[in-house]
């Protein structure tokens, strides 16, 4: 994975835990739609997860500190 897509997808990542985090309180129930949300793009401008409707999108968390401690 090219490093400009690896940080658009660190950043998104970020932001979806940060947002889940936030909501907890208002959890959505399976087949609800996602909050929509905007993020600023690598490529410059912004992307919304909206503009992203009819395809497959795919949310995964990791831990993102390979230290080991």
């Amino acid at each position: 994975m090219r490093r400009s897509k690896r940080a658009l997808l660190q950043t998104f990542l970020s932001f979806i835990f940060i947002l889940a985090t936030a909501l907890s309180a208002a959890a959505l129930e399976v087949g609800e739609k996602a909050p929509d949300f905007e993020l600023d793009s690598t490529k410059g401008g912004k992307l919304k997860l909206s503009s992203l409707r009819g395809k497959n999108v795919l949310i995964n968390f990791y831990r993102n500190d390979f230290d080991p401690t």
